[in-house]
């Protein structure tokens, strides 16, 4: 079920009403409430999906226990790894199988071995798989480190599992952060709702406005890569920017808002990332919960940077080359880990890396200086130019398109391939810039005017261009889905 459909627009109106009326005098029943909503929510997509989530659910129930019980150091790390392994080894059949076969084959072939490709299996990505196999381990790890102590209430777990604003797309959550709000009593808050349909708004508006108006742009661009001039592929480019993060963040929005509506707090998941000054300062505003998952459970596991310059090195890249893997199972995804690596790296050297830890850009100025400006622009191309990897279809495909950004200096107007006028999606960009900029500082509220009547205004103008703009003929899905 999608956030932006018909269904979803019924669906959470009659959940938010069924919870907070008939089921808020008893934490117990309340969620049995939703997590049965939850499953229902998943169960749309494919019945079957709810067997490799509730499998993944009893596993680490049990191994949490098993965990938290066991007298020895060795027996816990005996029971970690069952999580590991079987949560890892869901998400690589179903994610990556039939890319080792055919990277297999395609190795093979270089050599003069022609192998049949009879291994490959038809199998259908498992929404979501990406994001829950990642929030069960948590609460494994957790309990393996000592930061939380196991419930004995498999419901309440269940929930946290399956959570529906976030089930499919993140945040991915700790167990440590939401366990304990699943746990204990939740009491409507007007404010809590309110904060959260301003955050679900929002969310539609980057979403159904930015990122779906974009997108038959970017995938004719993509896609007749070829027949286009080297400024029409940057166009390409430059909107795929736009849209990846107004289409990932408005989801988390919108997951956020709506979790907020059930009194539930979620974790920020992006905090204006293009207004990074260099591209470490980009990871710690760019999928938090993922690159803060890596952090925790593989990176300082690893041994962070305690160790020798080469060894942390090592962990660096190793980190970026799994999170590039972790969105798909395609070699452009690796590629696009490892320029993220060695843009990186210099930063990691030189111990510039925690530079702009806390404070925005104009932190304390109304306006960024040229120092700021300059870095954000050299940042913004940089990670810019990566996209390109993430959206291709395959490295031939990234190669081809780069060569003819550098070559085809050709100068071409480009004509929507809808027949609307492209003016008008440079101007929403460019507004957009400018609103983010004015929020920079606070990404849980878009809405920072205290006049009642300009934030009214505000609503009023998102719901005017979310109608206008709404394109029933385009692909409503979010891009995240996939991964």
């Amino acid at each position: 079920m999608l956030f932006n459909s018909i269904d979803y627009i019924v669906f959470l109106p009659l959940v938010f009403f069924i919870y907070w009326f008939f089921f808020n005098k008893k934490l117990q029943i309340q969620n049995i409430f939703l997590l049965a909503a939850s499953y229902f929510f998943y169960g749309i997509w494919d019945w079957r999906f709810l067997l490799l989530i509730l499998a993944s659910t009893i596993l680490d129930f049990f191994v949490g226990q098993l965990i938290y019980s066991s007298d020895t150091k060795g027996k816990k790390r005996k029971w970690l790894w069952c999580s590991v392994i079987f949560n890892i080894g869901l998400l690589g059949f179903f994610k990556y199988y039939n890319f080792f076969i055919d990277s297999w084959i395609d190795l093979a072939s270089v050599f003069g071995y022609q192998l049949h490709n009879t291994w490959t299996l038809k199998v259908i990505l498992p929404v979501g798989i990406s994001f829950y196999t990642f929030q069960t381990m948590s609460y494994s790890f957790d309990i393996y480190y000592k930061k939380i102590t196991p419930t004995k209430d498999f419901i309440s777990f269940a929930t946290f599992v399956s959570f529906f604003p976030q089930l499919v797309a993140g945040p991915i959550e700790r167990a440590s952060d939401l366990l304990p709000q699943i746990l204990n009593k939740r009491t409507f808050r007007y404010d809590q709702a309110v904060s959260g349909l301003k955050l679900i708004l929002w969310g539609f508006f980057k979403k159904l406005v930015i990122a779906d108006s974009l997108a038959p742009i970017v995938d004719d661009i993509f896609t007749n890569y070829d027949n286009h001039s080297s400024t029409t592929l940057l166009i390409g480019v430059f909107f795929f920017s736009f849209q990846i993060y107004s289409d990932f963040s408005g989801y988390s929005d919108i997951a956020i808002g709506t979790a907020k509506l059930f009194g539930i707090e979620l974790s920020s998941n992006f905090k204006f990332p293009y207004f990074s000054r260099n591209i470490a300062e980009f990871w710690r505003r760019w999928h938090i919960s993922l690159s803060r998952w890596f952090r925790d459970y593989v990176y300082i596991p690893l041994g962070g940077s305690k160790d020798t310059l080469w060894a942390s090195i090592r962990n660096v890249f190793i980190i970026f080359l799994i999170s590039g893997f972790w969105h798909g199972a395609n070699w452009t995804f690796i590629v696009w880990g490892s320029i993220h690596a060695l843009l990186f790296l210099p930063l990691f050297v030189s111990g510039k890396n925690r530079k702009f830890l806390d404070a925005s850009i104009a932190d304390k100025t109304l306006f960024p200086s040229l120092q700021e400006c300059a870095q954000v622009i050299i940042t913004f191309f940089m990670v810019t130019f990566s996209w390109i990897f993430f959206r291709a279809e395959s490295l031939t495909h990234a190669w081809g398109y780069l060569k003819l950004i550098f070559f085809n200096t050709k100068i071409h107007s480009y004509t929507h391939p809808l027949g609307y006028r492209m003016l008008d999606y440079f101007i929403v960009i460019i507004v957009f810039i400018i609103y983010e900029f004015c929020i920079r500082k606070n990404e849980r509220n878009p809405f920072i005017s205290k006049s009642r009547y300009v934030r009214f205004l505000c609503y009023t103008i998102l719901l005017l261009a979310i109608l206008l703009f709404y394109d029933d003929q385009i692909d409503r899905s979010f891009i995240y889905f996939q991964f």
